[in-house]
Formats: C-alpha cells, sequence, structure tokens
C-alpha cells in the first residue's frame, strides 16, 4: 500500500467515527515526522509506503488509511526531553536566547518550554538556575530546525 496524502487527523473525527473502526498504528520517531518519503510497518505487520504530494510534516494522530471499518493512524514515540518550567518572562527571554543562539529547536506546550535532551543545555539551565525536569514525552510533531545565516 502506497499513501500519498493525509486522509485527516483523529482530531477532527467524531468519537463514534474512530471507536467504530479497528486501529493500526505506525510508531515513528518525532525525527520521521518531516520525512516525506518513508517505508514504514504498522504494529500489526503491515507494510506501508508513505509518498506524501502535499509538503507538510506528519503529525501524531494524521490518518494514512481508512475505511469503514480498519483505520492506520500515526503515533509518535517518546523523546528525551527538557522541560522547561521559567517563573518569570526574564527567565523566559534568557533561556530562549540562549538556546536560539545554539539554533535548538523548541516547542511550546502551555507555559512549558520542550528541547530534546541535550547535556550542555541541562548544564545552562542549573547555572541560570532556571527550573526544568528531564522527562520521556512523546510530542506531536517534529522538532523543526530552522535554517538561516549569520552573514550580511
Amino acid at each position: 500500500m502506497i499513501i500519498e496524502k493525509i486522509v485527516t487527523n483523529i482530531e477532527q473525527m467524531a468519537k463514534e467515527d474512530l471507536d467504530k473502526r479497528h486501529k493500526e498504528k505506525v510508531y515513528l520517531e518525532s525525527a520521521h515526522l518531516v520525512k516525506r518519503i518513508q517505508r514504514v510497518t504498522t504494529d500489526h505487520g503491515t507494510e506501508i509506503g508513505i509518498r506524501l504530494k502535499d509538503p507538510r510534516d506528519l503529525v501524531a494522530g494524521d490518518v494514512l488509511f481508512m475505511d469503514d471499518k480498519n483505520m492506520i493512524i500515526i503515533d509518535v514515540l517518546s523523546d528525551d526531553l527538557i522541560i522547561i518550567s521559567p517563573r518569570s518572562l526574564q527567565e523566559m527571554g534568557t533561556i530562549a536566547h540562549q538556546l536560539g543562539n545554539r539554533h535548538l529547536p523548541a516547542q511550546f506546550e502551555e507555559d512549558e518550554m520542550l528541547v530534546q535532551y541535550d547535556y550542555l543545555v541541562e548544564e545552562l539551565l542549573q547555572e541560570l538556575q532556571i527550573p526544568f525536569r528531564r522527562e520521556d514525552r512523546k510530542v506531536k510533531q517534529a522538532f523543526r530546525h530552522i535554517g538561516h545565516s549569520h552573514e550580511s
């Protein structure tokens, strides 16, 4: 089976539509959510080729296939993350500036900043005394590096 477009996302589906279908899952590392072409295997052993026509990243909950009885859904494996919980706007600005200088991609969930684990970031947070914890957590989308240049 070759998948060329995403059918929908489970967050846009009614609960009764979800409940009436058998679900197979494709577990991906968050880094693989950016790959438009890949070969994957579901948790039930079904091999699938993904070749997306639209230039978009995969997201947790994306439905690759659906008929009246079955569906195949993207799920994401947990990442080793640093969860940063700044106590003030100044702490947030300080750490955002420091991580930006290192070109480290971050995600935000409510009042927390999430970055992939890096011992140098851990040391920096300890040095700056900004509250954080290390946690295995699933993210919905890939950590995306934003390219730019320092040339003028």
